[in-house]
């Protein structure tokens, strides 16, 4: 799936995009009960000659009453149709909460920097962290523009002096920088700041 953000995802598959959304199915499938002033006819006007003519439903969030004149075709239709979008947020949660989109969330940048803090993890930690590093490369790095990686320490280790362009090599380059990296190296008190100062410095969005 493209790296977009659910609000952008969401105006490209959602409801109310699809006409789905109650408020517009209500308007296809019946009309709203309406005893109110019409402004531009200057008077009162009530459809209450539908009362019991048709099966009614009301909209909980506001009090309209709608009168249901749609066939059943139709409605079968509408339930096709939101089956059918449930699937697909359903799709869109399973995506968003798995791989690399599970730990980093879905980068929509085209240029970032990432910002390796180790601390003083254990073996196990850190093997799991450049693992993480990885996935999140080949996965979505690989969809963007520009990218470079920082390590944190007293001593700042660079992948590249600047963000490169991606491409199959870059990113390649950048997996075996990781397995090269030690598991320990000296930090200072200000080697996490340091390194995002550096980060933010560079021509990205996000770092």
């Amino acid at each position: 799936q493209p790296l977009i953000s659910s609000s952008k995802w969401l105006q490209l598959h959602g409801l109310k995009r699809n006409k789905l959304s109650l408020s517009q199915i209500l308007s296809q499938i019946g009309f709203q009960h309406r005893e109110d002033y019409v402004s531009s006819l200057g008077r009162p006007v009530a459809s209450r000659y539908a009362a019991g003519l048709f099966p009614q439903y009301m909209r909980a969030q506001d009090g309209c009453v709608y009168n249901l004149t749609a066939k059943k075709d139709l409605i079968l239709h509408f339930v096709a149709c939101l089956m059918r979008a449930i699937e697909l947020y359903k799709q869109r949660m399973d995506w968003l909460t798995s791989a690399s989109r599970q730990i980093f969330g879905v980068i929509q940048e085209q240029c970032v920097v990432i910002v390796l803090d180790f601390g003083t993890v254990c073996p196990a930690e850190f093997d799991l962290c450049c693992d993480a590093l990885s996935m999140v490369l080949t996965e979505q790095v690989t969809q963007i523009a520009k990218f470079n990686l920082i390590r944190a320490a007293r001593d700042l280790v660079r992948w590249r002096e600047q963000p490169a362009a991606v491409c199959e090599q870059a990113v390649s380059s950048a997996l075996g920088w990781l397995r090269t990296l030690a598991r320990a190296a000296a930090t200072g008190p200000g080697s996490s700041a340091e390194a995002l100062l550096e980060a933010m410095g560079h021509e990205t969005v996000s770092a």
